[in-house]
């Protein structure tokens, strides 16, 4: 199978822009207040109704009618259940991998994404307050913020991968992931600049460490399609299908649903997840 060279650019701009949206975390961040983010766990909810979606109803199916035209039935769906659980182990690595305490897709209350990396480079001599005042480390709490950005950008490389693969199938599905990943990166641009801002006060500086984070996303994307282009055919597009779906699965279990209960309040990420299924299931079935 051949890809013409504007399906290639668009996939990777549209990668490109899922990437970038840590910026939009790190703008946040500056402003935003507690009871602003009720919003966000909706979004998060809703990014996980689709990638949940997609995987299930679209990504793996499809990649089970090409492995059919290699193998008979059976065989078939063995080896695209494989290929599936791959992606999920793939990804359970490489957030194995992370250390626990800069690794932003840690389930935490929202306070702790405020302060918890400062009394993690704290350590036993946790931060106080003085009218208003907060006394921190800052050497150790910038070296927090470079490590957590560090580590969104290693979590970035597989995402970037499939949002580049699902664009390269089809240009609705590949929009739908992109926002997908896009909300779902708004967190971690927070988690990247927090503790940046806080030790420098440079709103700047912030800001440049959340975006250079994302840009692993289309990073991987090239790197991905560098790998896989040479080998591309039907059953290698069967493959990587499969191994994408287990990605965004894990994605949407490990990252989006736990993320999005930090914010949560009256159930708002489950009826983000709902409506996000839902509207991935109307787009799908109105653009056939």
């Amino acid at each position: 199978m051949e890809f013409t060279f504007s399906q290639i650019i668009f996939a990777l701009f549209l990668t490109l822009l899922a990437g970038f949206s840590t910026s939009i975390g790190a703008v946040i961040a500056f402003f935003s207040k507690k009871d602003d983010l009720r919003m966000l766990s909706f979004g998060l909810g809703f990014s996980a109704g689709v990638m949940i979606y997609i995987s299930f109803m679209e990504i793996l199916p499809e990649s089970l009618h090409q492995f059919s035209e290699f193998y008979q039935s059976k065989w078939a769906e063995l080896f695209g259940l494989i290929c599936f659980f791959v992606g999920i182990i793939l990804s359970g690595l490489i957030d194995r991998f992370i250390p626990q305490d800069v690794n932003p897709h840690e389930p935490k209350d929202y306070s702790e994404v405020k302060i918890c990396p400062v009394v993690q480079a704290y350590g036993k001599n946790p931060i106080y307050f003085v009218e208003n005042t907060i006394k921190i480390n800052t050497k150790a709490l910038k070296r927090t913020g470079i490590f957590t950005a560090m580590a969104i950008a290693i979590h970035n490389f597989p995402e970037g991968f499939a949002t580049f693969i699902s664009s390269l199938d089809s240009i609705s599905l590949g929009i739908m992931v992109t926002i997908a990943i896009a909300l779902h990166n708004i967190p971690e641009g927070m988690a990247v600049s927090l503790p940046i801002y806080h030790a420098t006060r440079d709103k700047k500086k912030a800001f440049v460490y959340s975006s250079l984070s994302g840009s692993a996303e289309p990073l991987g994307a090239i790197i991905g399609a560098i790998i896989i282009f040479p080998f591309m055919g039907e059953l290698t597009l069967a493959i990587t299908f499969a191994i994408v779906a287990g990605i965004m699965v894990f994605i949407s279990f490990d990252e989006l649903l736990p993320t999005a209960r930090t914010y949560d309040k009256a159930h708002d990420s489950l009826y983000g997840l709902i409506i996000g299924m839902a509207v991935m299931a109307l787009s799908l079935n109105l653009l056939q």
